[in-house]
């Protein structure tokens, strides 16, 4: 029993991060941005056109940068302990209601969307206030990433009165000045824990990936055939082959250069750069290619149209093109394989709507698995080290 000399800790209080490694909370906080990634997918796969793919991406870009901020957040807060815990229960509720809105995100259930969204920036926002009382530096950053984010709120607030080409600017808008904030501002104010960030983020690429998984059993629609059977299987080894290119190696090594980055202005935008800039690019890339695998299980032995064959193939491209922005980020060098495979992707496009769904999926499988296995044999004993040496770390 505790004595009654001893001093309590406030029940609400802020308590700062002292591990590495992601809580149960976090995972638990995450299950919520499933759900709005299903919803993305489900937004263009129910307009399937350019317009349609356009608001798919910026409603990702908007939830995107709603998830890069609690991943910011608890690198510098336990979320599990005082107020936090209850503040992330809330803002997991306002965020179901955004994912809930985000088919009508552009129609009838505009304004919620925006409201909802708000209510998760500003529980965002005042926690990070409540982190930060006597760090005049964190406060400072805080402070002015509450300006962008206000600004990008009242935007999509006003974006809801909108519709069509008016609407969708003022969503741009909104995006680019709240994503640009932190680009903008002083970064040197920041904290964050380099492995648990770096881990955050390749839970959340495995998240997305997942969303490929759960977009062929949806277009499979309850039917199973040799044909849908085949294509699923395809789908599948697509999916591994993205895993494969970003946690074989680069996971790893990023990771360690993020922990090895001087704490401070050079860390913090090591991490803004590659992990909350960059990896959106990986995650639009993948939610993509999830809509193009939908649309491929529906119709394996069909024609993919110029929206699905883009976002199957041109979703392949734009995440390894993540990967070398990704890399060159961190060592600045390009990866001129994986540059040349993106291009590849990118020229077939137009070839894939003259091809039946499945061989399109096949081509893809054949590029990246090629790619997979030229670098995997070209770094050798290297790969080696560095896997044995993270497993080493882990353990």
């Amino acid at each position: 029993m505790a004595s009654a000399a001893e001093p309590r800790e406030p029940r609400f209080s802020a308590v700062l991060r002292e591990g590495e490694r992601v809580t149960p909370l976090e995972l638990f906080f995450d299950l919520v941005f499933v759900l709005a990634i299903t919803q993305c997918t489900a937004l263009m796969s129910h307009h399937p056109t350019w317009e349609g793919l356009i608001q798919g991406m910026l409603v990702l870009g908007i939830l995107w940068w709603a998830w890069v901020g609690y991943a910011w957040l608890t690198s510098v807060l336990d979320p599990e302990e005082g107020a936090v815990r209850l503040v992330m229960f809330g803002a997991m509720a306002a965020l179901l209601i955004v994912a809930l809105a985000v088919p009508e995100a552009f129609d009838s259930l505009a304004l919620v969307f925006a409201l909802a969204y708000g209510a998760v920036r500003i529980a965002h926002i005042g926690l990070f206030i409540l982190a930060s009382p006597e760090d005049d530096g964190l406060r400072h950053s805080v402070l002015t990433l509450a300006t962008s984010t206000a600004v990008a709120i009242v935007l999509l607030v006003a974006a809801s009165l909108f519709d069509g080409l008016a609407q969708g600017a003022l969503w741009a808008l909104a995006l680019f000045l709240d994503m640009a904030g932190p680009y903008l501002f002083d970064s040197e104010g920041w904290k964050l824990m380099p492995e648990h960030f770096a881990e955050r983020h390749g839970l959340i690429v495995i998240i997305a990936l997942g969303e490929s998984i759960v977009a062929i059993g949806v277009g499979a629609a309850n039917e199973l055939t040799f044909g849908i059977g085949a294509a699923a299987v395809l789908g599948v080894a697509l999916s591994a082959a993205l895993w494969w290119v970003y946690f074989d190696i680069a996971a790893i090594v990023s990771a360690r250069r993020l922990a090895e980055a001087a704490p401070g202005r050079v860390r913090n935008d090591l991490a803004r750069d590659s992990y909350s800039y960059i990896h959106f690019l990986m995650v639009a890339g993948t939610v993509l290619v999830a809509l193009g695998l939908k649309k491929t299980i529906g119709h394996f032995d069909g024609h993919l149209r110029a929206v699905p064959a883009f976002a199957l193939l041109g979703g392949v491209a734009i995440y390894l093109l993540g990967l070398v922005a990704f890399r060159y980020r961190h060592i600045r060098t390009i990866s001129h394989r994986k540059l040349a495979v993106a291009i590849v992707l990118l020229a077939l496009v137009p070839v894939a709507t003259l091809l039946p769904a499945i061989v399109v999926v096949a081509l893809a499988n054949v590029l990246l698995w090629a790619l997979i296995a030229f670098e995997t044999r070209l770094y050798g004993d290297a790969r080696g080290r560095v896997r044995r040496s993270n497993a080493a770390h882990a353990s």
